[in-house]
């Protein structure tokens, strides 16, 4: 499944924009545009695009983690952005460092947690949302206004945001969700937790635990935003070829999970 690495820009096209201004701005090439974007008969003319129109553009340099920023427009809020992209509004201010939840900029870039799928011949919304693990309206809701994606109809090369894995105080960046996962690859996210600990375990289809619960410890406690980043450990093969890769904070008062985020794995 190709991931798109690198950083990408969710950007709404303005009053006089042309692709070719657009590519010149982000450091981009209009061809690179019209592919990612499906802006060719007889989804769309590239010679038309419109104010209002969302585009997605990867940006210049070499990051090997795919992630996506949105360009913050007039009228939004932080709890619009935060439902656009399937995020609780506290997880979008943590992860942008925003103190005052009710003051944003526009034009100001976002990091909105997510990842981007560059679709493959014979792939159908439906299909993506289920190898992903989010429903076809997120998925709909984080693409919105751009003339490549239907319900129906999705386009080979055309790229797609896909929310990343979270909960209301915890996003998984890695793995991905419906990627292959392997003993010694690494568990990676953000998340507000208790005394800065969250906690892991890994299960195949047939619930066989493949990783028993394991703790980690992220680097920084409630009330912020902290990093984790852990080395998985099968302590037995699964005997599945997919799985469930769990991630959750436990409570301080009877022990019961809390901010499950269920990330969909294959296994080698």
């Amino acid at each position: 499944m190709p991931i798109s690495p690198g950083t990408h820009l969710l950007y709404t096209v303005h009053q006089g924009d042309t692709l070719s201004s657009i590519a010149n701005q982000l450091g981009t090439n209009v061809q690179a545009l019209i592919q990612s974007n499906a802006l060719y008969p007889p989804v769309a003319d590239p010679n038309r695009i419109f104010p209002g129109q969302v585009l997605l553009a990867r940006l210049p340099g070499m990051a090997e983690q795919s992630s996506v920023l949105y360009q913050v427009q007039p009228g939004d809020t932080l709890y619009s952005i935060a439902g656009r992209f399937s995020l609780s509004v506290d997880m979008l201010a943590g992860l942008n460092d925003i103190q005052q939840q009710d003051i944003i900029r526009v034009a100001q870039l976002l990091n909105v947690a997510s990842f981007v799928y560059e679709v493959v011949q014979g792939d159908t919304l439906y299909r993506i949302s289920r190898r992903f693990g989010v429903s076809m309206n997120e998925l709909l809701q984080a693409n919105r206004n751009r003339t490549g994606l239907s319900p129906d109809v999705i386009y080979h090369g055309f790229h797609l945001v896909i929310p990343l894995p979270s909960s209301a105080n915890i996003v998984v960046y890695q793995p991905y969700p419906g990627t292959r996962v392997a003993s010694g690859q690494h568990l990676t996210g953000s998340a507000r937790a208790f005394e800065a600990t969250i906690n892991y375990q890994i299960r195949d289809a047939m619930e066989r635990i493949v990783t028993h619960e394991r703790a980690a410890t992220a680097s920084q406690g409630a009330p912020a935003f902290g990093l984790f980043d852990v080395q998985l450990t099968f302590d037995q093969s699964p005997s599945t070829q997919t799985g469930i890769l769990m991630v959750y904070t436990r409570s301080a008062k009877d022990g019961s999970i809390q901010d499950l985020v269920e990330v969909p794995i294959i296994f080698y």
